[in-house]
């Protein structure tokens, strides 16, 4: 059988992966979430073939956090005033940014690197493994991608690259012990009214081992 994990590093100079507790203002976690991990390796790599699963997160950059202000719109377009205006055929599609502008606080993370450890899953029987390994391993080390990676928030895009398992960079010593980061964001349930799920996050040696999903560790 065809092994399907690969290792992928990934910086930037700012973070930002949002506590979904915090209502107004936006603060980030100390490191990157599974959920972000996954959606720098769909930017990648994505098929409808595959599913993405995040094994470990290694950090490998002290965790530092600034404040910052940022503009943001203060509203969402609902979707029952997008059904009305299509069943009626005319109305105000969209929002306008000057009318909704708002300055928000954010405490986001600075200088940050981590390593991905992940492999992904056939969800066709017909597909071979190995096909879409090499094509994820070619892509990632050309610098190719659907559209830029980030860190949490689309105004922090990551640079990123491939590594060999064994090419994997040591902790630092400020990293070295364990640390209990609280209850993190695992993933979106989007089969089940998109439920937020989490973890109880612990890094060892500046490595964070992700449960599974559908694993007794993970809770709405």
């Amino acid at each position: 059988m065809t092994d399907t994990s690969i290792a992928l590093r990934v910086w930037g100079e700012y973070a930002l992966f949002t506590r979904p507790e915090m209502k107004v203002e936006r603060v980030s976690y100390d490191v990157i979430t599974p959920s972000a991990a996954r959606g720098v390796l769909e930017a990648i790599y994505w098929k409808p073939q595959i599913r993405w699963v995040v094994d470990r997160l290694h950090v490998l950059k002290p965790i530092r956090t600034m404040n910052i202000r940022r503009n943001e719109v203060a509203n969402k377009i609902s979707t029952s005033g997008l059904k009305k205006i299509m069943q009626s055929g005319s109305g105000r599609l969209g929002t306008y940014v000057d009318e909704d502008r708002q300055q928000r606080a954010s405490i986001v993370l600075r200088n940050v690197e981590y390593v991905i450890e992940a492999h992904f899953e056939i969800l066709d029987p017909s597909e071979h493994p190995k096909k879409h390994y090499e094509i994820v391993k070619r892509r990632a080390e050309k610098g190719q991608h659907f559209h830029q990676p980030y860190l949490g928030c689309r105004e922090f895009p990551c640079d990123y690259e491939w590594l060999a398992r064994d090419e994997i960079p040591r902790c630092p010593d400020v990293l070295v012990g364990e640390k209990d980061l609280g209850y993190m964001l695992h993933d979106i349930d989007f089969e089940n009214d998109c439920t937020a799920r989490f973890f109880r996050a612990e890094m060892k040696d500046g490595i964070i081992t992700v449960p599974p999903f559908d694993g007794n560790e993970v809770r709405a």
